[in-house]
């Protein structure tokens, strides 16, 4: 079937949560005002408990079907997240950011309406048999708000079986979905170099270890674990994005930093990319004397849909936007903590299209509000599929 015609009905509604939500971005764990509003939503729809303060600020409603569960699975998990980024918004949206410096520029006020739109739907109707728990997340933009949740109880707490996700894609035209089986999103880890060479004068180099030159050679080097260690039918990206040495033109520099990333696809890509570099950064610093100090700290995990939970999500797909409108879609190399969800539970993690709109974390960004119809109800019928009631 095509969306749900009561959604229809909702979307102003659920618009006018998306706006309010953008209008106050909060960053990380600080997202108190958006917490209490989803929070007052829930309760204000009449969801059987609304638990506060799950990873610090995480929210969970429990909405319990007209029968309880008998089936094979009876409880799952819906999530969404709700943090903003520290950008300046850039849209001149009536809807704007208030606060400057911070703004939605990643839809997660799209989610979070999308997901209290299904919340208010299913709490109305209860056409399903078992609970449907809806997941609101604090701190997903580098802060693993939902591994906080999880370390808090959430899954034993509220007996979840398995957990579902869902982000808008810029660039999949309005009314589709894209989703594949297995990796779906890279493990994401950070590197931090502090080189000490020997600074000095730049007309005396001979006397000098050279931090810049020291700090190029990592680069280079760097560069090749990808394309000469890892399997080309593999992926892998090393980027170093910062590089700080000196303050003057005549002053060889005693130190310098770099900071990168590396986004890889599979532990065992993940393993050997962490060991090479610790080679590289020690092979440099034998070969030119300087002190390398290395701190490689591992993020996220590989975002890995399971099999059978991400055949279900297709055929769910399919129903609310027909076939023909549902892609497999190619691994991306970005980050998502909903990995640590689909560690602790089967589950699977899917793309709404957002249209022809800014990329996601660019300033002029925005939640395309003519997919909500589609979000909300892909939510609507996961639930009522999965615990179909008799």
């Amino acid at each position: 079937m095509p969306i749900v015609n009561r959604v229809a009905d909702l979307q102003p509604d659920i618009q006018a949560w998306r706006r309010d939500i953008h209008e106050n971005p909060e960053l990380l764990y600080d997202v108190h005002r958006t917490a209490a509003f989803v929070a007052d939503r829930l309760r204000e729809f009449g969801c059987d408990e609304v638990a506060t303060g799950l990873g610090k600020t995480g929210v969970v409603g429990v909405i319990k079907g007209k029968q309880p569960g008998k089936g094979e699975i009876n409880v799952i998990g819906l999530r969404a997240d709700m943090d903003a980024l520290p950008i300046q918004e850039e849209t001149n949206a009536p809807h704007a950011s208030k606060t400057p410096g911070k703004m939605h520029a990643c839809g997660h006020d799209g989610h979070t309406a999308m997901l209290l739109g299904a919340a208010r739907y299913l709490a109305e109707t209860r056409n399903f048999a078992g609970n449907a728990v809806v997941i609101f997340q604090p701190a997903e933009e580098g802060g693993a708000g939902a591994d906080a949740m999880i370390k808090d109880g959430l899954m034993d707490r509220f007996g979840i079986e398995q957990v579902y996700g869902m982000h808008n894609g810029p660039g999949i035209p309005i009314g589709s979905f894209a989703i594949r089986s297995g990796p779906v999103m890279a493990a994401t880890d950070s590197i931090d170099i502090m080189i000490e060479g020997l600074g000095g004068h730049a007309a005396r180099p001979n006397k000098c270890i050279d931090s810049v030159l020291v700090g190029s050679q990592l680069i280079t080097a760097l560069q090749g674990i990808v394309s000469r260690t890892i399997d080309p039918l593999d992926s892998a990206v090393i980027s170093i994005c910062e590089f700080h040495a000196g303050n003057a033109r005549n002053v060889i520099p005693q130190t310098a930093e770099l900071r990168g990333t590396v986004r890889t696809l599979t532990p065992e890509v993940r393993e050997t990319v962490e060991r090479r570099v610790r080679e590289v950064c020690e092979g440099v610093a034998r070969m030119t004397g300087a002190r390398i100090d290395l701190v490689y700290e591992r993020g996220y995990p590989v975002t890995k849909n399971h099999p059978d939970q991400t055949e279900f999500a297709t055929r769910v797909a399919k129903d609310v936007a027909g076939a023909q409108n549902v892609h497999e879609m190619p691994p991306l190399m970005g980050a998502e903590d909903f990995s640590y969800m689909l560690e602790a539970r089967p589950g699977a993690f899917i793309f709404c299209g957002n249209g022809d709109s800014a990329g996601l974390h660019h300033p002029a960004y925005d939640f395309n509000d003519e997919a909500i119809v589609y979000g909300t109800s892909y939510w609507i019928k996961l639930v009522e599929n999965k615990l179909a009631a008799a």
